[in-house]
């Protein structure tokens, strides 16, 4: 099995050298990743500029070949996949931080199992919270090794990743869980330059309901999540009622024909 191992902190980043090596456990292993943290930039993919794609010794993979890129996790994943060619799996992480809830729509780590998903790859996205006292990813990428194993026996549906989310320290457990309300109320910080001029930070505070069967209700009880995540965004339920919207729309237009 033939195993591509990415993720938005960066190639030098310990979460992902962690899964890399435990990765190697299941099969040939190579490792395409940002040469710079990338978190936050979501499913954004680089066509205003060239991109550089370079053998990178230095990341502390051993024997496991390993590139950086110079853009997003999706362009690493674009570039893995045609320039070392298509992998049985791919695996996104172990991130710095929980992604739960809303943070799907921007996470990196999510993105590149998006981009994986969406190229009929089986992917998925690991993250830990890191809220603990140690930053630690022992037990996180034992048990990454683990659900991998299972997802390369059993696959995961057509258009569906696996967003997985590690409690700090040992799990109790596993819950499979529906994403949650958790997002970061945004705040806007603005501050002087040494010239006077404004500039502004974007901020945010973690916040979310911690209902039972969620993602966040499973991490912050010590509890692995599995969250299967849809590359349909269709909102079934509301098709009919748009339905109406339509006829009213095209009877608008009439008038004017």
């Amino acid at each position: 099995m033939r195993i591509l191992v990415t993720n938005d902190d960066g190639i030098f980043s310990p979460g992902i050298k962690a899964l890399g090596l435990a990765m190697a456990a299941l099969g040939e292993v190579y490792v395409v990743a940002p040469d710079v943290e990338q978190s936050a930039v979501g499913h954004g993919i680089t066509v205003r500029r060239p991109l550089r794609f370079k053998h990178t010794q230095s990341a502390g993979f051993g024997e496991i070949p390993a590139y950086r890129v110079d853009g997003t996790p999706a362009d690493c994943v674009v570039l893995g996949v045609h320039l070392l060619g298509r992998p049985d799996l791919l695996v996104s992480g172990i991130n710095i931080g929980v992604n739960l809830g809303l943070d799907l729509t921007h996470s990196g780590t999510v993105a590149a199992a998006l981009e994986g998903t969406s190229l009929g790859i089986p992917s998925l996205a690991f993250s830990l919270d890191t809220s603990g006292e140690e930053l630690d990813f022992t037990e996180a990428a034992r048990w990454a090794v683990r659900i991998a194993r299972l997802v390369a026996e059993e696959g995961l549906p057509k258009g569906v990743l696996l967003n997985v989310n590690f409690p700090p320290g040992k799990p109790k457990g596993v819950m499979v869980t529906r994403l949650s309300t958790h997002r970061y109320e945004d705040t806007v910080v603005e501050r002087l330059d040494p010239e006077g001029r404004p500039y502004y930070w974007i901020a945010g505070t973690p916040v979310g309901e911690e209902e039972e069967g969620t993602d966040l209700f499973a991490v912050r009880r010590g509890y692995i999540s599995l969250t299967p995540v849809s590359l349909d965004f269709t909102a079934y339920g509301v098709l009919e009622g748009l339905a109406a919207w339509r006829e009213r729309l095209e009877a608008d237009l009439h008038p004017l024909l």
